[in-house]
């Protein structure tokens, strides 16, 4: 009967200490949980949505990886170049232009 004693008050022990580690968790989860919330709510604060493109809609092309054969300084150049017209559209933020071929762009998506 003294071990059934000792034991009963290990297993409340562990119980009590199981009951603990439960609830530290869920406010572990709660406190994580509002974090990401707050975190996404600034994140999206300067997002904007994206636009719809369809063929033959027009868009301008970044001249920021390009080269130029005259090597004009860069501060001269043009932000961007176009517009010209979209062949395909490959996914929300990508799409294929219908480009010169004297600009000589190896296309890469």
């Amino acid at each position: 009967m003294g071990e059934d004693i000792r034991k009963k008050g290990k297993v409340e022990r562990a119980a009590e200490f199981v009951e603990k580690m439960k609830n530290i968790h869920e406010e572990a989860g709660v406190a994580l949980k509002k974090v990401q919330e707050d975190m996404k709510r600034q994140a999206d604060q300067k997002r904007k949505e994206m636009e719809n493109w369809k063929r033959e809609d027009r868009a301008m092309l970044s001249s920021k990886d390009l080269v130029f054969k005259e090597r004009l300084a860069r501060k001269l150049v043009d932000r961007y170049i176009g517009p010209y017209a979209i062949k395909e559209v490959v996914s929300s933020n990508v799409v294929k232009l219908q480009l010169p071929t004297s600009m000589r762009i190896h296309l890469v998506l």
